[in-house]
């Protein structure tokens, strides 16, 4: 899955580096090097007049400091370089490297939305320690945001129901999801998303596994559950089609295990499947 490698340490603080991996964003794309989808290195950061000062330390992955940031306006790239979605680099990026963009791509966000305090308008300071921002004038503190979401693959008998949403990217059936409500739990999200969005009920409810999404700032916790009672009645705005999926079904196709969604599938998955 996209995840970030067991070598990572984050950090906190910046610490001089003559060849950092320097993740670089604008409108959520990645510059890279466009034969090797390389990491610009020190002279192509010159080039482009980045701003040290901007840059955010991100961590260290295995002896090697990583830090990210972001271009304000769409830069002028040296020739090679371009800019790309991470979900364009699935396939091709390395792995590690690619679990490490996903990391910086948040933490590039995070600090560009909040040079500015929330509260007051007041500047902010990163705060000694931790990854926060603090306002110089009233002391407000910004931490990086988490939007927490569920994802549930409703079992009845041998089938799962498996469903299309709407504003899929990728137009595949694939679990419910949805985000959390301030004030809720986990628990709670599922029973009402899972009626929500299908007129199910659903019981007996098993944590499966959970995977940092970076689209945009997302933690997926994705469970089992037991189907209750209830008729399959979708949400059109949310919702395509949702149906259950039987051994004898054909069922969608295998995708690459990025996301924590198609582990899930995969390991309900018929034999032969």
């Amino acid at each position: 899955m996209l995840q970030t490698p067991a070598s990572f340490t984050p950090l906190f603080a910046p610490r001089p580096d003559p060849a950092p991996l320097s993740f670089l964003f604008h409108g959520g794309r990645l510059l890279v090097r466009e034969h090797d989808l390389a990491l610009p290195d020190a002279a192509t950061l010159e080039r482009l007049e980045v701003d040290r000062a901007r840059l955010q330390p991100l961590g260290l992955h295995g002896e090697r400091y990583c830090e990210t940031g972001w271009f304000d306006s769409e830069p002028a790239l040296p020739p090679g370089y371009a800019l790309r979605g991470l979900r364009a680099l699935f396939a091709d990026m390395d792995e590690a490297l690619l679990g490490l963009a996903a990391r910086a791509a948040q933490v590039a966000e995070w600090a560009r939305t909040h040079r500015f305090c929330g509260a007051c308008g007041s500047g902010t300071v990163l705060a000694a320690g931790e990854r926060c921002y603090k306002c110089v004038q009233c002391g407000h503190m910004a931490y990086p945001r988490i939007s927490p979401a569920m994802m549930v693959l409703i079992k009845k008998g041998d089938s799962v129901l498996l469903a299309m949403h709407v504003a899929s990217p990728t137009k595949r059936f694939v679990p419910l999801a949805g985000f959390l409500e301030a004030g809720e739990s986990v628990e709670e999200a599922i029973h009402r998303e899972v009626y929500e969005e299908v007129g199910l009920r659903v019981q007996n409810l098993r944590y499966f596994a959970s995977q940092s999404w970076p689209f945009p700032h997302s933690l997926m916790l994705a469970f089992t559950a037991d189907y209750l009672d209830g008729e399959i009645r979708v949400d059109a705005s949310e919702i395509s089609e949702a149906r259950w999926f039987g051994p004898d079904d054909e069922w969608p196709e295998r995708v690459p295990h990025i996301s924590v969604s198609s582990v899930l599938v995969d390991a309900h998955r018929p034999p032969g499947r």
